[in-house]
């Protein structure tokens, strides 16, 4: 399932839970471009609004083994910066790699900087 009619490009994803539940995601995209949503952010957050935070794999699938954008990428950071990932076209070749080679050095809590409260 995906809604892309304006790029044509379905992407799945299915996320994985140390405790085996998968959450999937599709791509959904508005006219308002900026308004659209990735399916790997759909699967990351509808399991975070669900209460799950503690993943292990993250699987996408496109037709030509596309690889996640860097919006993805930054969430994926956050969200599970030890997952697995599996990238996959629509012949079922797929590559794996990892969240901290799609993103290196990636900005996290740690770069956020807080000033003392003011007296």
């Amino acid at each position: 399932m995906h809604t892309a009619p304006y790029s044509h490009y379905a992407v799945g994803a299915a996320l994985l839970e140390r405790n085996g539940t998968i959450h999937v995601g599709c791509n959904v995209e508005n006219a308002s471009y900026p308004a659209t949503i990735c399916a790997e952010r759909v699967a990351l957050t509808s399991a975070v609004a669900q209460g799950s935070r503690d993943f292990v794999a993250l699987a996408v699938a496109t037709s030509d083994a596309g690889s996640p954008c860097g919006i993805c990428r930054q969430v994926m950071a956050e969200l599970g910066p030890t997952m697995i990932v599996y990238i996959s076209d629509d012949r079922g070749v797929f590559r794996t790699t990892d969240v901290s080679c799609l993103l290196p050095d990636s900005f996290n809590a740690s770069s956020l900087k807080h000033a003392p409260p003011s007296p």
